[in-house]
């Protein structure tokens, strides 16, 4: 059965584009469309869709004050925002409201695909140069939040390998411990930051900054 999608985008061209494109594949389905996020509660609750694709800059209500309507009305719904990456400031404050993916509006094709697959999967997903924008706020003191659920600096190293989608397989082969015991400590991870999962565990940690 095909995840319902729903798309808010100002730009019609490149919404039907996009449109186009997923309805493409056998997995999604677009169930509805929007130029802006004017009446974006009313049309989650009539098209119950699994996944939402949201531009940040649209005219009356944008992406970031969309994201926040949907968090408060469907705190579990999947949300991969849309960008030309012209405002620091939204990157950042997309991540930290919980967006599970960020990615340019020039992002390949298949590439876009690949994100909304991962994203209905759990994980959360960023371009290249946004992971690099994202690093470089988290590095700016005036911007780095203090919370950091006092993690050990184990935890820390294989919480960073969970945010760069590493499986525990590949953790405990990159850093010399038993799979077991990278369970372990995605465990405890889960247990200090109050999460039930990976994609919970990531949107906590960079918006936090560990």
């Amino acid at each position: 059965m095909s995840v319902p999608v729903i798309i808010c985008d100002d730009h019609h061209a490149f919404r039907k584009g996009l449109e186009t494109l997923v309805n493409a594949t056998a997995e999604f389905q677009v169930v509805a469309t929007f130029a802006n996020c004017n009446q974006i509660v009313k049309a989650l609750r009539q098209y119950q869709p699994e996944l939402v694709l949201l531009d940040i800059n649209m005219p009356g209500i944008d992406g970031l004050t969309g994201l926040e309507l949907i968090r408060n009305e469907f705190p579990t719904l999947k949300v991969i925002m849309l960008t030309v990456f012209d405002d620091d400031a939204s990157v950042y404050k997309a991540i930290r409201m919980g967006a599970d993916g960020y990615i340019l509006k020039s992002t390949a094709p298949e590439k876009i695909l690949e994100a909304l697959r991962d994203v209905s999967a759990g994980g959360v997903v960023m371009t290249p140069a946004i992971a690099r924008q994202v690093l470089r706020l988290f590095n700016d003191p005036a911007t780095k939040p203090a919370q950091a659920y006092d993690l050990s600096s184990r935890e820390k190293e294989v919480l960073s390998l969970l945010v760069n989608g590493e499986s525990s397989k590949q953790i405990g082969e990159r850093l010399f411990i038993s799979t077991e015991t990278v369970r372990s400590h995605i465990k405890r991870i889960y247990q200090k930051m109050q999460v039930s999962s990976r994609a919970e565990a990531v949107r906590k940690a960079l918006g936090n900054g560990i």
